[in-house]
């Protein structure tokens, strides 16, 4: 399974990361591989959660990026 995470960097420093399909997943972490590394952990649990509870798993649906050049035409 895959989750999009959403990394934002604290104005006090660190990292806090979410996943937007996952309502309530969230993490933090004073480097970004440790921000990494606890919302990994956390999107297991919030799985787990919803195994036990005998609810769907939600699954993302494919996404596409489009990357722009700034500054020339």
């Amino acid at each position: 399974m895959k989750y999009t995470v959403v990394l934002e960097r604290e104005p006090d420093g660190g990292f806090v990361a979410s996943v937007p399909l996952l309502p309530g997943c969230v993490s933090q972490g004073d480097i970004r591989d440790e921000a990494i590394t606890n919302i990994r952990e956390a999107i297991e649990l919030y799985v787990e959660d919803c195994r036990l509870a005998g609810d769907p798993i939600p699954q993302e649906d494919s996404r596409e990026y489009v990357e722009l050049r700034t500054g020339t035409r």
